[in-house]
């Protein structure tokens, strides 16, 4: 007896929809039909254009996507990470960079060795010493030195992609249909039970047409159609810790240079985002209704801009959280139907590729054993938390009193995983991954210390090594880095050269 599921069907298209339909397509296509089912009339949220690194594994290695090629058509560039402006301080800045800081020496991390340095006036800012935010600010780019050697911090360096993420969806429809995914244009006007068991068991389209199914993807965006509005799954509410509920989005004309990294600018009520496209700048207001009206906030927002806005600004409202499950009986929700976390850090693309591989992974039988689902929603909740708790650390983390969002930010209290993270690293700037915790070492690092999280002390090891020597490593570190990015092209060469896209 064959117990294999034969027919997948994904509720929704946009990137969350169109990315999973191409996944799944890539590795169950042969033995299953999968159908995505959209709605030209229904728009998509369309405002998160930027990444982390983990998409060049998921369109490289999985998909099989060339890079220039997804460059090219979704008019993407690069993002060495994200340069916060005023969120400690007005006035304040840092970046946070992708990949790692420095080189570490035994059992200890490099931003250690640091900190004894600093104490005595003899290092750095820490930007100083990772090839990212060095590169960053000077506005240059190159994916790798082929001269490095292979433990060079230069030999492999991290970066992710500011990108179309309407022209992304495009792009993978189109790849996802020549693998063989279905797609059905319409409207969904009833879901269909399983009378037994409540399993989702078809889909009645306005046409008549009626689509069934034994594994539904829930791509429905905030309404979470199948998810929520069918299967009752409930929501876990997290906007006691991260208060925005609003975000308002708008594109400019493209603004010179094209900078390498996003911007996060903290306002009286939230942040800001710029994010530098090939043929426009992305720019949006996530901000807290309870702290200031939509018509200030949208003109705080065009008042921003550095380019003429390309039309009037366009509003989301969510609530920050995640279902109380992403898997129920045989539906899986994926993107927006999931949960929301504000685009802060980039996560909203990751998230829903992770969902995808974690299915895929726990990918089940036609008997759904519940052991699968339950073990994909105890990591999902898990990877869900551990990103909560690193955005509202930026919140937290502040020292701002000039407006009532900021002094509420600063005085909450936060959850005990945050809370315990930031003591341990205050006292000598320790700190412990939390199993597969999406954002590393150097991730807390950079923003525990940007934003005035710094450590009393040090590791006591680090007295074992000679201060000259210490030096040597630290500050030899950072006059290769200086070197080696200064003979880099710029960003803006190394796009013109090599991923250049056609007019809009």
């Amino acid at each position: 007896m064959n117990d294999r599921i034969s027919s997948i069907t994904i509720v929704g298209g946009g990137s969350a929809g169109w990315m999973a339909a191409a996944a799944l397509a890539t590795y169950l296509g042969k033995n299953a039909s999968i159908r995505l089912v959209e709605s030209e009339e229904i728009g998509i949220v369309g405002v998160g254009e930027a990444s982390v690194p983990h998409i060049r594994q998921f369109n490289g290695q999985w998909l099989g996507i060339e890079e220039a090629d997804f460059v090219k058509r979704t008019q993407a560039t690069v993002k060495l990470g994200i340069q916060f402006n005023d969120w400690g301080r007005i006035g304040d800045s840092y970046i946070h960079g992708f990949g790692a800081i420095g080189r570490s020496l035994g059992p200890l991390p490099f931003h250690q060795f640091w900190l004894k340095l600093r104490q005595s006036g003899r290092a750095g800012p820490i930007g100083a010493y990772s090839p990212q935010t060095v590169m960053a600010p000077q506005g240059r780019f190159a994916p790798c030195d082929g001269n490095a050697p292979p433990h060079s911090p230069l030999a492999d360096i991290a970066y992710a992609y500011h990108f179309d993420a309407t022209l992304y969806a495009r792009y993978l429809r189109e790849l996802a249909q020549q693998r063989g995914v279905t797609r059905i244009e319409g409207k969904i006007v009833k879901v269909n039970q399983r009378a037994h068991d409540g399993f989702i068991e078809s889909l009645t389209m306005e046409n008549g047409q009626v689509v069934d199914g034994e594994l539904f993807i829930d791509c429905s965006g905030f309404r979470g159609l199948l998810i929520e509005e069918t299967l009752h799954t409930g929501y876990v509410d997290w906007s006691y810790w991260l208060p925005c509920d609003r975000a308002l989005a708008v594109p400019s004309e493209r603004a010179e240079p094209i900078t390498p990294y996003t911007r996060s600018t903290a306002r009286a009520a939230g942040w800001q985002w710029r994010i530098p496209l090939q043929h426009r700048t992305g720019n949006g207001y996530v901000y807290s209704s309870r702290h200031v009206s939509d018509d200030e906030a949208a003109a705080t927002l065009l008042a921003n801009l550095d380019g003429k806005a390309l039309g009037d600004p366009r509003q989301l409202r969510f609530t920050t959280g995640m279902r109380s499950k992403l898997w129920n009986k045989n539906v899986v929700a994926l993107g927006l139907a999931s949960g929301f976390l504000e685009p802060l850090e980039s996560t909203s693309i990751y998230l829903a590729q992770s969902g995808i591989t974690r299915l895929l992974s726990l990918f089940p039988q036609r008997d759904f054993n519940p052991q699968l689902s339950e073990r994909y929603n105890r990591e999902s909740v898990f990877e869900y938390e551990r990103i909560r708790d690193f955005l509202v650390l930026h919140y937290h983390a502040t020292e701002r009193d000039d407006s009532a969002f900021w002094n509420l930010c600063r005085t909450m209290p936060v959850p005990d995983t945050l809370r315990d993270t930031i003591d341990l690293f205050r006292a000598d700037g320790r700190y412990f991954r939390n199993g597969d915790d999406f954002f590393a070492l150097p991730s807390w690092v950079q923003v525990m210390l940007g934003q005035g999280i710094v450590p009393q002390g040090y590791h006591p090891i680090v007295d074992e090594m000679p201060e000259e020597r210490l030096v040597e490593h630290v500050e030899g570190l950072r006059s290769m880095l200086a070197h080696a990015v200064a003979s880099m092209p710029t960003h803006q060469e190394w796009i013109d050269r090599y991923w250049k896209a056609s007019a809009a």
